[in-house]
């Protein structure tokens, strides 16, 4: 249920209206010439799955052992290094549970791994032993991506976090389109939503006007420090909670103004193990 602009809410609002130019607001609108966006599947509904709320404490962690300890409403961990029972383990403390999947990229080390072909592979996105996908190609990587968020199900977890679907703004070595990213990231969502699993936005901010419908809440990285947080104002606005993340930034310089726009903004490090430093 949406609250009533009334009190501090009213007072946040204010801010975000005012601050979004300085946060990097940007306009969403239809140009002349523009190429259309293609005919789009309705989004999946999905009652029961997570809906976080604005205000939602969180962990990320996606390397080393879990730090269980942290007293927070949701844990968003590594899809194939975290066990069922540690899924349990979080669960019985009363935690939501979140599975990443790395949805665009090949990953060299995942156990999968060789059933990517050659040809969906693209240029090395600047980590070791990841290339982009050719994310055209669904008929190949649709039935990875189901498996993934099947084992994703089967252990337990409450929802998906779908890492790298922003390719199309990226030199992947493929013609990647708008429309490419569009269709398959709307696709992605409409499968987590049919397994019951909540699903989450990773960056890609241009998109966020069409993509809203078919995500639940976003996840972003350093838009304090790039100077684009007022394009995830959209989920607040549709009373869809915003994770933010910060690397370099002290949480002086970001906090203040995550907490005035209702973000759940923290440090980390960038190997994300399990140091934190939430705004709130």
């Amino acid at each position: 249920m949406k609250k009533n602009l009334s009190g501090s809410l009213f007072v946040t609002f204010l801010l975000v209206l005012t601050g979004l130019a300085s946060y990097g607001a940007s306009v969403h609108v239809a140009q002349a010439g523009s190429v259309a966006l293609p005919a789009l599947p309705a989004p999946v509904p999905c009652p029961n799955c997570w809906h976080p709320a604005l205000n939602t404490s969180w962990q990320w962690q996606l390397q080393g052992q879990i730090d269980q300890s942290f007293n927070v409403t949701m844990y968003d961990v590594d899809m194939f290094d975290t066990s069922a029972s540690v899924v349990a383990s979080l669960h019985s403390a009363g935690r939501i549970v979140i599975c990443y999947i790395d949805a665009g990229t090949w990953e060299n080390w995942r156990p999968d791994a060789s059933k990517f072909p050659n040809s969906v592979k693209g240029k090395n996105n600047g980590w070791p032993g990841e290339k982009w996908l050719d994310i055209r190609q669904l008929s190949i990587l649709g039935p990875i991506m189901q498996a993934r968020m099947d084992l994703c199900k089967s252990k337990g977890f409450d929802g998906v976090e779908f890492d790298n679907v922003d390719g199309y703004t990226n030199n992947t070595g493929f013609p990647l389109t708008y429309n490419d990213q569009l269709n398959y990231n709307t696709w992605l969502a409409n499968q987590a939503h049919t397994r019951g699993l909540s699903v989450a936005l990773k960056n890609d901010l241009g998109q966020i006007h069409d993509l809203l419908p078919y995500f639940d809440w976003v996840l972003d990285e350093q838009c304090f420090q790039y100077t684009e947080c007022g394009k995830l104002v959209p989920f607040i606005q549709a009373n869809k909670a915003v994770m933010e993340v910060e690397y370099n930034l002290a949480p002086s310089q970001f906090c203040p103004k995550a907490n005035a726009l209702n973000f759940n903004s923290m440090k980390k490090h960038l190997n994300l193990k399990a140091y934190r430093v939430a705004c709130r």
